[in-house]
């Protein structure tokens, strides 16, 4: 898993699995999910105005229309 915050844009990125051909599909004005160009499987997630949508993470991915499983390492 990577995680990206640009903290100057408030945009963050979550991708699972290998870095490959992969586009974007907004699901709503702030939220892109990304998916592998071959197969259209969910790779990653990118989400505007970061700060101002939740004070953590787990906020975030509770409301979103897709299952995410957060876990300690």
């Amino acid at each position: 898993m990577e995680m990206h915050y640009d903290e100057e844009a408030d945009y963050l990125e979550i991708f699972v699995g290998e870095p490959r051909a992969d586009y974007g599909e907004h699901i709503s004005k702030d939220i892109v999910i990304f998916k592998y160009e071959d197969n259209g499987k969910l790779y990653g997630i990118g989400i505007f105005n970061f700060k101002k949508r939740a004070s953590s993470l787990k906020d975030v991915l509770s409301n979103l229309p897709i299952s995410i499983k957060i876990e300690s390492a």
